[in-house]
């Protein structure tokens, strides 16, 4: 074995082996040690064996966030198949589309099981052949020992669902290297120690809980689980687990500013917080003050776990998605590109698409070749993210490649628009598209949804816009909406918008 183990199995192993007394896992007033969690998944192990999975396989596991989840994940690694952490809110045709591209041997689930079986009765009929079994939690723990298997670094570990442009499901295949690669890397971004607990804030189907949250805590500290965000109640569950860190990606901050002020604000652990989006400094400042912890940015996607990261002891420079991520103990393993639309090379300070080279990247997509071909072509993740570099290799996001909407001959981020938009009182969450114009090229449609209970001003929106955007950028529709259709995985489906 090399100075660090390069398999889940192995990690987990490693860890329990050094300490099988420590608390490691805590979930509404249980708590598992190291121990008692690698006797849990060698019992799943076993149970998934005597259901015929074998190297390979996958195990698709909708049960939300809970240890359960865990325990059969890393059992399904144990057996060197595939682990697929679906989100329990897919609907029917969901997950017809993912069991049909994914083609699961056992489903573990329970209060959803009437929901698979509709979606593996539809597929049998249109693509007869071995069926799924559906195992619950509670029938999967057996007695005996796992079939030992050799696991391999490249081996898959886990398929993550992405919520994609088009409304197909694509599955990133995600290995166990570039997940070992992590649980040794990000304490070393945060400045975590063993004596640290990382709350999994974020569902599980998500690379972030996946590859952050529970890989970091195998490597130092200990893991705390919420079920579920919920703003009201985050605080006071969060110091009843004793978490010191968690994660956060989207709204979640905003929220969690929103809420009203109470004496409890800082009446917790948590020192650290990973947010994978750069607020404005003004609300950077406002929630670490508040709730009395340093809010570190970075950036990364299911694609590749090394994308940037605030430096650690580095003064903050706001806006910026950080520097490359680097391993402690490989070094200089993270490398960047960012390249105009014909390919040339974007000096600092001009916008170009982000490309990423380094051993945390996808194996490609689950039975995709052509999009795998386009992802990584010549070596190189194409992240699809816009992004400017200064001359210090500190990385501003600037949109995403789809988002740029060609109007009038210029270049248009649909993410200043709504930047623009939503700092507009009363307006909730924006999304910017490009339409087919008349006139050629495109036309700017926005759509905004309100805060609850306000009514919105089109026509002093639209005088907001023209203050603070060009012309050209203004958008010639406001479409006002209650709320926006999402994805699976909580983004704006800009796909159904169009």
């Amino acid at each position: 074995m090399s100075a660090f183990p390069e398999t889940v199995p192995e990690l987990l192993a490693w860890r329990a082996a050094r300490e099988p007394s420590l608390p490691w896992l805590f979930f509404e007033g249980e708590s598992w040690t190291l121990g008692d969690v690698q006797r849990e998944v060698d019992r799943h192990a076993v149970g998934l064996a005597e259901r015929g999975v074998a190297k390979g396989d996958r195990v698709a596991i909708l049960l939300g966030n809970r240890p359960e989840t865990l325990f059969t994940w890393f059992a399904a690694n144990r057996l060197g198949a595939i682990a697929a952490m679906l989100n329990p809110a897919h609907k029917h045709a969901e997950l017809v589309a993912l069991f049909r591209l994914m083609a699961p041997r056992v489903v573990v689930t329970d209060e959803h099981r009437a929901l698979v079986e509709a979606a593996l009765a539809e597929l049998a009929e249109v693509a007869p052949g071995e069926r799924a079994a559906i195992v619950t939690p509670q029938e999967l723990p057996a007695g005996g020992e796992p079939p030992h298997v050799v696991v391999a670094p490249d081996d898959v570990c886990v398929l993550i669902a992405t919520s994609g442009t088009t409304g197909a499901p694509k599955a990133v295949m995600q290995t166990h290297r570039t997940y070992t690669l992590t649980a040794e890397s990000f304490p070393s971004w945060l400045g975590l120690t063993n004596a640290d607990r990382l709350l999994a804030t974020l569902p599980f189907f998500h690379i972030n809980a996946q590859a952050y949250s529970t890989m970091g805590a195998l490597a130092v500290g200990s893991l705390a689980i919420l079920r579920k965000f919920s703003a009201s109640r985050f605080w006071e569950e969060a110091r009843a687990l004793g978490a010191t860190q968690f994660n956060s990606v989207g709204a979640m901050l905003h929220i969690l500013l929103r809420t009203a002020a109470r004496p409890a604000d800082r009446e917790h652990a948590i020192r650290s917080c990973y947010a994978a989006l750069a607020l404005p400094e003004a609300t950077h400042r406002a929630f670490e003050e508040r709730f009395g912890l340093s809010l570190t940015v970075g950036y990364g996607m299911s694609e590749t776990t090394f994308g940037t990261v605030w430096p650690l002891g580095e003064p903050a420079r706001y806006g910026t998605m950080g520097r490359l991520r680097q391993h402690p103990r490989l070094g200089e393993v993270n490398r960047a590109r960012v390249v105009r639309d014909d390919g040339s090379e974007a000096p600092d300070g001009e916008s170009g698409e982000l490309w990423l080279a380094n051993p945390g990247t996808m194996a490609g997509y689950w039975r995709d070749p052509a999009q795998t071909k386009a992802a990584l072509e010549g070596g190189w993740l194409h992240t699809g993210d816009v992004v400017r570099r200064d001359r210090d290799g500190y990385f501003t996001f600037v949109s995403r490649k789809k988002d740029v909407i060609r109007r009038r001959g210029e270049n248009v981020s649909a993410v200043e628009i709504e930047n623009a938009l939503a700092s507009f009182a009363g307006v909730r969450e924006v999304a910017v598209i490009g339409v087919p114009s008349d006139l050629g090229e495109e036309d700017i449609v926005a759509y905004v949804a309100p805060e609850p209970g306000m009514t919105l001003d089109l026509a002093a929106l639209t005088a907001w816009a023209k203050e603070r955007l060009a012309d050209f950028k203004v958008p010639q529709v406001i479409h006002v909406r209650d709320a926006l259709p999402r994805t699976a995985t909580e983004r704006i489906a800009k796909h159904l918008l169009k």
